[in-house]
């Protein structure tokens, strides 16, 4: 597991700072339009826990096939 996280420290920093972000966010936008502050908390923590970890594999996936040139994906094909 250290190995993993040693490979993908950047990827890991940049998705822990999203998830700050993102959470502070969600917590403001909730609370606005429910007015309750516990309901607030619930949903923005649930929300973007699930983005972090899709933000996660999303920008794996864009470093092994997203930053690409096209004549690099054509050869493999």
């Amino acid at each position: 597991m250290s190995k993993l996280v040693r490979a993908n420290l950047p990827t890991l920093k940049k998705t822990a700072s999203y998830y700050v972000v993102h959470v502070t966010v969600a917590a403001l936008v909730a609370y606005a339009v429910t007015g309750n502050f516990l309901l607030a908390i619930t949903l923005s923590l649930l929300e973007p826990t699930v983005q972090a970890f899709a933000f996660f594999f999303h920008e794996k996936a864009w470093q092994r096939w997203g930053g690409r040139p096209a004549a690099a994906l054509a050869a493999r094909s």
